[in-house]
């Protein structure tokens, strides 16, 4: 049994897609593999079989694996509500919502549920692919933290730095990464990598050799630059473009938003944007009631309205097809203090929220026949009083089930399960392939494989 740490100079430098990779490299060897990171702060989430709620980053690395996902791979998830504030899930099951400063008086207890779940993971487990968050030179959040440096200490992980040398200044990142590590940190780190590189790498021999005669650690490997892999990702900074007559309302508070890779959409936040297009989507939120005061104010309400009542296509997922019913009641106060507020009154169903979150993966029967996977992650339930059902569940987890789903009124569609749009199958698994297959050729593997004792 082994581990090891994948960490970066910053957030979005490869650090997910660099452990996703490795994960399906082991894994055809014929390893055990499973992925972990302590603490994702991340709105793209989804369920585990066992109906908990962790990272999609993770839920890809386990595929990668070939592995089920489980709530140990991630067992704190924070999603944000606020700029201070976040939803704190914890095991998959979500404990409540705190603010940073009463999140971090809870390290202790942290600590000990994340050290358990790697514990357990790394027990059933040839070796676990660790992933760490932002940068672990963010000496401001030194104390208690529990993803980064703490975290490779305490499953005794050597440590790879990543860095993106497409933003510019990868060098200087990676030297004052390890300017700002205490002794002990800067000596876990057992190997560097350079990303998302164009053009010849034979012009970056110098930045190589550089590196290992300032830090005296070598480096693994400058890997190219791979375009999109259609992998899901945890940081919304990695939000796809593509060109298209698909758009996508990019709400402040937008989830799960990898689900729409497939699309070939666009994300917009202006009402000009909606009158062209073939089909435009409101997808999940977090803050469900909060954006749509946003759209509101952006003036894309009206614009969504107008389209509808021309008989344009309008389609909504989890909280965007609440936010297009009648109304969305909050009794209790869960997601917004507004306890009541209207929808955009374009499909005929009603949203009431409750404290317990469902998170299940499901099947689907749509209404061509055909039966999708997809994935239920929410706190409001919703009742229909007209139209015709989107779909129909087929099952439950384990269950079967016949139940009808969603909301088709003229032009206008909702459902509440996310996923039914992302690649999936023996196209996902072929993604992996081309991931690992273009990681391996650009490692020194076994350099890598020497730092597991492989």
């Amino acid at each position: 049994m082994s581990a090891i740490m994948i960490q970066g100079t910053a957030s979005s430098v490869g650090k997910s897609l660099l452990c996703t990779a490795l994960c399906r490299i082991w894994a055809r060897r014929g390893l055990r593999v499973a992925p972990f990171k302590s603490q994702n702060m991340s709105l793209n989430a989804g369920a585990t079989p066992d109906g908990g709620e962790i990272g999609r980053a993770q839920i890809a690395q386990a595929e990668a694996a070939r592995v089920r996902p489980h709530v140990d791979m991630n067992p704190i998830l924070l999603k944000p509500e606020s700029a201070t504030g976040s939803q704190v899930v914890v095991l998959g099951r979500v404990v409540g919502s705190m603010h940073f400063s009463d999140y971090r008086r809870n390290n202790r207890e942290l600590r000990e549920i994340v050290g358990s779940a790697f514990d357990r993971l790394h027990s059933a487990h040839d070796l676990v692919v660790i992933e760490g968050a932002g940068s672990p030179a963010e000496i401001n959040l030194r104390e208690g933290e529990l993803v980064n440096m703490w975290m490779a200490e305490r499953a005794h992980a050597p440590v790879v730095l990543v860095a993106d040398i497409e933003r510019g200044g990868a060098l200087a990142a990676i030297v004052g990464t390890l300017e700002l590590l205490q002794p002990d940190e800067r000596a876990r780190v057992k190997a560097l990598v350079i990303n998302k590189f164009r053009g010849d790498r034979s012009f970056f021999a110098d930045g190589v050799a550089l590196l290992a005669k300032r830090t005296g650690i070598p480096v693994a490997g400058v890997v190219p630059h791979l375009g999109d892999t259609r992998i899901a990702s945890e940081d919304s900074l990695e939000l796809r473009d593509s060109p298209g007559d698909v758009v996508i309302v990019n709400l402040p508070h937008l989830s799960n938003f990898d689900e729409f890779d497939g699309l070939g959409a666009r994300f917009v936040d202006d009402p000009a944007a909606i009158a062209g297009a073939s089909l435009v989507i409101v997808p999940g939120t977090k803050c469900t009631i909060d954006d749509l005061s946003w759209m509101r104010s952006r003036g894309l309400a009206d614009a969504i309205a107008a389209r509808a009542r021309a008989g344009g296509r309008v389609h909504g997922i989890c909280g965007g097809y609440q936010i297009l019913g009648a109304r969305i009641v909050d009794p209790e106060g869960i997601e917004s203090r507004e306890r009541e507020v209207a929808g955009l009154g374009l499909l005929p169903v009603t949203t009431t929220y409750a404290r317990d979150k469902i998170t299940e993966e499901v099947r689907v029967r749509l209404i061509d026949g055909g039966e999708r996977d997809g994935y239920e992650i929410h706190c409001g339930r919703v009742t229909r009083h007209g139209g015709q059902p989107f779909a129909t569940v087929v099952r439950r987890g384990m269950r079967v089930v016949e139940e009808a789903e969603g909301c088709v009124a003229g032009s206008v569609s909702g459902t509440i399960v996310h996923g039914l749009y992302q690649l999936r199958d023996e196209a996902g698994r072929d993604r992996y392939d081309a991931l690992a297959d273009h990681f391996e050729a650009a490692l020194d593997m076994r350099l890598i494989d020497r730092l597991v004792n492989l």
